[in-house]
């Protein structure tokens, strides 16, 4: 048995410019929010717009489950939504029941007949996908947006079982994206890490990508200055970085927090913010539109990305798009994004006085030199346009051999 991705080579997908009949399998996926949801939500509508017949397989948001057509992204697709429990620990997450999923995936394939099978992680959906998927010969792609550690804060397991626990999630990827003809992440970093835990080789990294004609620039000059943190509100953010440094910055500064997402430390987070005195400068929006989301980026004076765990981070991104400079930990894939001293500063993982200090620096930068920085973001930017990783997905669909997609900077035309 090879570790090279492609165990499963055989399909009949036309090698052909035909549409296709794609089918997506996910763990989580819309009303969920995060950053796989979010990207699987883009891919398919935007798979969908390109004229492919698209499925979504994924637990069902509530106690409804059954098989519908739904509207992501102003495009309709057919979602199969499984049948789901809650996860009580965590304070969203529902999850399709293991010891069905084999079935209930046996059924859908043979009810569709898809061309390509892409699963988002190897957990439940993906993993009983690829499973009845090599069956069958399908062509079956794998991405991973999924780091184990990051769930270890809801699985109640105790700290000295936790790495045992960590060993056997690897061992479970492994072999279902061994089953893929194709395997992907986001990142070069992400790629070499999943290699690394999985023995697995020649994973490609494709940036999720991003709308970016969805987000402008405010190139208004600043009437205050306002730090940015977007995403869940959960442990793995470090979110209390970002309001521990908020209290070393200079008072003259009189610098404000919004975050901007919900998750189970909110309320630890809104006590922290009490205790350290700066409850009257940070702010908690919870979850907002997308409207307000750009909003958001509009008002704000910088990113701060505090999280050690991004595998890309398409907030980060969608900043970048709205020319805000970023500050971000030097932590997994941020610095693929934030190029220190470009557009942003990269700081010390979990140094609340090295955030505060790069946060200092953005805040304190001269007009020119803030919007020096706006505009790296934007140029950096482009190598993430969507349409990019449409083209690179669709060719890994069709078994078409592919080159990574290029990352290098397109020039910008400054603002005047």
């Amino acid at each position: 048995m090879t570790d090279t991705p492609g165990a499963s080579t055989a399909s009949t997908t036309p090698r052909t410019d035909a549409p296709l009949r794609i089918l997506i399998g996910a763990d989580t996926f819309a009303p969920d929010v995060n950053g796989a949801a979010r990207f699987a939500e883009r891919l398919a509508a935007g798979l969908v717009e390109r004229g492919h017949e698209v499925h979504i397989v994924a637990p069902a948001a509530s106690r409804k489950h059954g098989t519908w057509t739904e509207v992501h992204e102003g495009q309709q697709l057919t979602a199969h939504r499984l049948y789901s429990w809650r996860w009580y620990p965590h304070d969203w997450l529902r999850f399709a029941l293991p010891w069905r999923i084999k079935q209930n995936s046996a059924r859908i394939l043979d009810r569709v007949k898809p061309d390509v099978v892409h699963f988002q992680s190897h957990i439940v959906v993906g993993r009983g996908l690829s499973v009845e998927a090599e069956k069958r010969g399908i062509r079956i792609v794998g991405t991973n947006h999924f780091m184990p550690e990051n769930m270890l804060e809801f699985t109640l397991l105790p700290k000295a079982w936790q790495d045992f626990a960590v060993g056997l999630a690897w061992k479970a990827a492994r072999r279902t994206f061994g089953r893929a003809e194709s395997v992907t992440t986001p990142t070069l970093k992400a790629a070499h890490f999943l290699e690394k835990h999985t023995g697995l080789e020649g994973v490609h990294a494709i940036s999720c990508g991003i709308d970016a004609h969805k987000y402008s620039p405010n190139w208004e000059p600043r009437t205050e200055n306002r730090i940015l943190f977007v995403g869940r509100v959960t442990g793995e953010k470090q979110i209390d970085v970002l309001i521990r440094a908020l209290t070393l910055l200079p008072a003259e500064l009189d610098a404000k927090v919004e975050i901007v997402g919900g998750g189970d430390q909110l309320k630890n987070l809104q006590n922290l913010a009490a205790e350290l005195g700066v409850a009257d400068r940070v702010t908690f929006t919870g979850y907002v539109t997308d409207e307000e989301l750009r909003d958001a980026y509009h008002r704000a004076s910088v990113l701060a990305m505090p999280s050690i765990a991004e595998l890309q981070s398409i907030v980060t991104m969608e900043a970048m798009a709205s020319a805000l400079p970023v500050v971000a930990a030097n932590a997994m894939a941020l610095p693929h994004l934030v190029h220190d001293g470009q557009n942003g500063y990269l700081f010390e993982p979990s140094n609340p006085a090295d955030l505060a200090e790069k946060l200092r620096t953005v805040l304190e930068a001269s007009p020119d030199d803030y919007n020096a920085l706006k505009s790296q973001s934007i140029k950096l930017i482009k190598a993430h346009d969507i349409t990019r990783t449409l083209d690179t997905f669709e060719s890994l669909y069709r078994g078409e051999r592919v080159t990574d997609p290029v990352t290098e900077s397109i020039p910008v035309i400054l603002p005047d």
